[in-house]
């Protein structure tokens, strides 16, 4: 297991995460942070890291690779084709 930090909760609900935690987070500036409830479990990523899970699960699915440019081109040749019918 990890280590594990307390930290406080204001009455207004706002938490300061111990530095340690920030860094670890790659967050030693600040930034946007994901809280992700598991169960009875609050789990805590940077948006970096959400994003990245996101990306990774993307390319574990994806059925073809494609850019943004192929797809767009792909859409809107399916619209012209509607728009014809």
């Amino acid at each position: 297991m990890g280590k594990a930090f307390d930290a406080r909760v204001a009455q207004n609900g706002r938490l300061v995460l111990p530095k340690m935690v920030r860094e670890a987070l790659g967050m030693a500036d600040g930034g946007t942070v994901v809280f992700s409830l598991e169960g009875d479990e609050v789990r805590l990523t940077s948006i970096g890291q959400s994003i990245g899970h996101a990306q990774e699960l993307y390319r574990r699915h994806a059925t073809h690779d494609a850019s943004v440019d192929e797809f767009l081109a792909e859409r809107r040749a399916e619209a012209e084709r509607e728009d014809q019918a």
